[in-house]
């Protein structure tokens, strides 16, 4: 069976650390260190977390040691971007959350995890951001929360 890749989103970092997130974010770094998923990240994300407290950098620092692939934006994810904004999916003050998308979506992510409901993990938001991915030649990505995606039962 082949191994999903999974673009994981700076929420979900961050979640490790979160009452409410914790037990679903940490469940999936688990699977990740037991091979069930191939780890994406980007330098967005490595941005983003750069002012974070150090036990977010750490956990970060133990994506990139379980081997994540580090996406960076290019040529290709900036005008995939553009055309995200053109059809003015979410406030363009919000363009990392875009982002985030489009290089999941250029790198061919199977999947992209996100604890954001308002702008990612949300259904009208995943049929227009896939529609617009449809309209450019690009292939629709798999959005869900760490809960849906973890292999963790709760005892």
């Amino acid at each position: 069976m082949k191994i999903p890749h999974i673009y994981i989103d700076t929420s979900v970092i961050g979640g490790c650390f979160d009452e409410e997130f914790s037990v679903w974010s940490n469940a999936l770094f688990d699977d990740i260190i037991k091979g069930l998923f191939n780890p994406m990240i980007s330098t967005v994300v490595a941005e983003e977390i750069d002012s974070a407290p150090e036990w977010v950098r750490s956990k970060y620092e133990d994506l990139l040691n379980a081997g994540a692939q580090i996406l960076t934006p290019d040529k290709r994810s900036f005008e995939l971007l553009r055309n995200y904004e053109k059809h003015d999916i979410i406030p363009v003050k919000y363009r990392n959350d875009m982002l985030h998308i489009a290089l999941a979506t250029i790198a061919g992510a199977d999947i992209l995890v996100s604890w954001n409901f308002k702008h990612i993990v949300r259904y009208d938001k995943i049929q227009q951001f896939n529609a617009v991915n449809i309209e450019n030649g690009y292939r629709t990505i798999a959005i869900y929360s760490p809960r849906e995606v973890t292999y963790y039962e709760k005892i």
